[in-house]
């Protein structure tokens, strides 16, 4: 299996490469090429900062055509982490409103309900939607870490599994073979390293 991790200058990849290699994942590689995606069975979508930035950035090194190919029509399965969750979607409101990749039918927002701190940032249990294969064999109410400070809502079916901060947001989502998170798996301890076990041999 050969995991390829998406870099386009915004994400915590070390982390990332360290969860693989203790998972046992021996082919990683890092990647802001479009050719590698050919080579890719799985696809991490990481990412961390402003979602304007983040596709400008997608959309200078040409990978969201690359991106919208191996995965929505070869069906490579993806897994976006926290920003990288985000920018599947179909817009977001950070920085000006800003269309994403459009892989599923969401749009991202900031917190209305302020009566919380923002960013949302430590660990927060997660209502673990029951059809989820992400959480297979992971408690339900468990806790991951999050660091964020918009979030993603859906009126969609996406298999969603939801955390709740002031608002009921979407923690993580499952269509077909695209999956995303909004917290941090690879700093989310037993259940992270977990969550991202099944991801590499379930999706």
């Amino acid at each position: 299996m050969k995991v390829i991790i998406i870099d386009y200058g915004m994400g915590n990849i070390k982390s990332i490469i360290g969860a693989l290699k203790y998972l046992g994942v021996t082919k990683i590689k890092v990647s802001n090429n479009s050719r590698d995606l050919k080579e890719a069975d799985k696809i991490i979508l990481p990412g961390v900062g402003s979602f304007s930035m983040a596709m400008t950035n997608i959309k200078l090194l040409k990978m969201d055509q690359s991106l919208k190919y191996e995965i929505l029509d070869k069906k490579k399965p993806v897994l976006g982490i926290c920003l990288g969750m985000q920018l599947m979607g179909q817009s977001s409101t950070e920085d000006g409103l800003t269309s994403g990749l459009a892989f599923v039918n969401s749009k991202v927002e900031k917190f209305s309900n302020m009566s919380n701190k923002i960013p949302h940032i430590g660990f927060n249990q997660v209502h673990i939607n029951k059809d989820s294969i992400l959480f297979d064999g992971i408690k339900d109410l468990s806790d991951f870490y999050f660091v964020h400070s918009y979030q993603m809502k859906s009126e969609n079916n996406m298999k969603q599994s939801l955390c709740e901060y002031g608002d009921n947001f979407i923690a993580s989502y499952e269509v077909g073979n695209i999956a995303g998170v909004q917290f941090h798996p690879e700093l989310s301890q037993k259940n992270g390293l977990k969550l991202i076990d099944n991801f590499l041999n379930f999706f």
